[in-house]
């Protein structure tokens, strides 16, 4: 899917993800592809069930990344209603992809991971996506065409199976040739084998 030196696969529902975009590219010492992924589909594929979805750890994870946030002087974390399961949707992922071919995508990814956990908002409504992508600079009406597009459809599939055909397990995780690093917590480490 990529051809850049480092990929950085993300998905829009992952609080980590939304914690490493906000620092990737300072971090990484060369470009990075910024390319989403449907981890909804990840997981099913594999059978994992992630941190978010077990009653068991899914308070020490929200109280981490409070407090990541915190420490890097983002807002406050607002969880949207019904987070992870409830609120689920691929439309913003597709929304993003046709950002990207704007060259917008990093802003319109940022953009949705502020409503989605600096203000709560779902993101599984397409007016939500549609407001996020025109503040962006995006024309609402082609984001509505676009999110329905068998391309682009074929597009987040296609990511997803290559992400997955690389061994990619979680969102976030920074690919550098043929090492993968899973979390927020390891850009550094992606940053290093970069910088190897």
């Amino acid at each position: 899917m990529s051809d850049g030196p480092a990929t950085f696969y993300y998905d829009l529902s992952s609080p980590y993800a939304y914690l490493a975009a906000r620092r990737v590219d300072e971090v990484m010492p060369v470009e990075t592809v910024w390319q989403p992924i449907a981890f909804g589909a990840m997981i099913r594929e594999i059978g994992k069930v992630p941190w978010s979805l077990r009653d068991d750890t899914r308070a020490a994870g929200q109280t981490e990344i409070a407090q990541r946030a915190r420490a890097r002087g983002l807002p406050d974390v607002r969880w949207p209603r019904g987070w992870p399961a409830e609120s689920y949707s691929v439309v913003p992922l597709r929304a993003v992809l046709h950002a990207l071919d704007e060259g917008c995508g990093k802003e319109l990814s940022f953009e949705l991971y502020r409503l989605e956990f600096a203000e709560g908002v779902a993101l599984d409504e397409l007016d939500v996506v549609i407001g996020a992508a025109e503040r962006c600079g995006l024309d609402g009406e082609r984001v509505a065409a676009a999110v329905q597009a068998p391309e682009i459809k074929a597009r987040l599939r296609a990511a997803t199976d290559e992400a997955l055909h690389r061994g990619v397990t979680g969102v976030p995780t920074v690919a550098v040739g043929d090492e993968l690093f899973w979390g927020d917590d390891r850009i550094e480490d992606a940053a290093r084998a970069a910088a190897a």
